[in-house]
């Protein structure tokens, strides 16, 4: 293999299903002690709705994950794995390839770290990303933490092939407008902090690649890496007061991890998802005073008290105050509901008793409580009513 000094692929390979069997996907089984993850069930004929995704042992792809031991690639490549592909994690191997995930057995993690394979290396050492793939080949590319457009032009050189490019972007690309939801053909903010990804987005567009995009909106589930319902969980379990900017009758959406990462097998070798941006979130609304209500009832919590306050009054330094936009901010799902059925299986207060129960409940978390901007707040008389 190319450069092997520098990069390790772990040789576990998968093995292959006889070609006469299908692989179906459950729609519901157990992940974790939770809805989502996908069995294997073996049929010599199969029905399915029109566009759904049949994956069968000759149409098992060569995946790349860019990424993929964190938060969405944690549970993708699961799915993806379980779906009979050949998954390999392109990391920088700072961090362990492979973890189970909470109350996961012995067996299942097992089976499942020994079919996946790693690539080491660092994307954006470009001479490498080209050299080594170009040396494994592969089928699909799932893009799960790339930012800017320069750190992809290297992957499509590499893979002339390719049959389709599936990256991970984000609804935070849209330009502010008093009107919502959020469409996918609504206006974008070119100076943006993700406006990286529409850069990319703008790239495999002009080199006429076989992609689909994704843009999730806000995205919660167990263990997530970004303070959502974490911070709302450490305030809860302190019971202190939970400090919201101004009215606290803002609207935001959150998607499950879960769900996403379905959306992300759904749109796998789907001719419809080609070329195309999706919107993917939760299908319902929620004000900042509702998400601590129902963080707290996911919980079992008491009903939070809840503080609002004039962000314009304080000064809080490098320090964020709040998790979310101070704005109303939610996207329409309806495009990715009708043309690929996908519709969200998490609720709010479901999704968020599911993170609870397999994360923060079980006493993990990402980031220590900090309430020191919350001290400034409540011990400010200048406090909205």
């Amino acid at each position: 293999m190319a450069a092997a000094g520098v990069a390790t692929l772990q040789h576990n390979f998968f093995k292959m299903q006889p070609s006469s069997v299908s692989l179906l996907p459950s729609s519901h089984s157990s992940f974790c002690g939770t809805k989502f993850n996908t069995s294997v069930q073996y049929k010599r004929k199969v029905c399915q709705p029109k566009g759904a995704l049949n994956v069968t042992a000759s149409s098992a792809k060569k995946i790349l994950v860019m990424g993929g031991t964190r938060f969405i690639g944690i549970f993708l490549s699961r799915l993806l794995v379980e779906e009979g592909h050949q998954v390999t994690l392109f990391t920088r191997g700072k961090a362990p390839i492979t973890q189970p995930l909470p109350g996961e057995s012995d067996e299942a993690y097992n089976a499942f770290k020994s079919k996946i394979l790693h690539l080491k290396g660092d994307r954006k050492d470009f001479d490498f990303v080209k050299t080594s793939l170009a040396a494994e080949g592969f089928d699909v590319v799932y893009d799960i933490n790339g930012r800017e457009a320069v750190e992809v032009e290297p992957i499509l050189d590499a893979l002339p092939k390719l049959e389709q490019y599936i990256y991970c972007s984000s609804a935070g690309v849209y330009l502010k407008s008093d009107l919502l939801p959020h469409c996918e053909t609504d206006a974008v903010d070119p100076k943006s902090r993700h406006k990286g990804k529409l850069e990319t987005e703008a790239l495999l567009e002009s080199k006429g690649v076989n992609y689909t995009s994704i843009r999730p909106v806000y995205i919660y589930g167990p263990l997530n890496y970004n303070p959502v319902e974490e911070w709302f969980f450490h305030r809860l379990k302190a019971g202190r007061p939970i400090p919201i900017p101004n009215s606290g009758i803002q609207v935001t959406q959150l998607g499950h991890v879960k769900d996403l990462a379905k959306a992300f097998i759904k749109v796998l070798g789907n001719e419809k998802a080609s070329k195309q941006v999706y919107n993917i979130s939760g299908d319902r609304y929620v004000t900042f005073d509702g998400l601590a209500r129902a963080c707290a009832k996911a919980g079992g919590f008491p009903e939070p008290e809840i503080v609002h306050y004039n962000p314009k009054e304080f000064d809080f330094g490098k320090k964020k105050a709040f998790p979310f936009r101070d704005q109303h901010f939610f996207a329409s799902v309806e495009k990715a509901k009708a043309e690929l059925g996908i519709v969200p299986e998490y609720g709010l207060v479901e999704g968020l008793t599911d993170s609870y129960n397999l994360d923060f409940g079980r006493g993990t978390f990402r980031k220590e409580a900090d309430f020191s901007t919350d001290d400034i707040i409540l011990g400010k008389s200048l406090v909205l009513s």
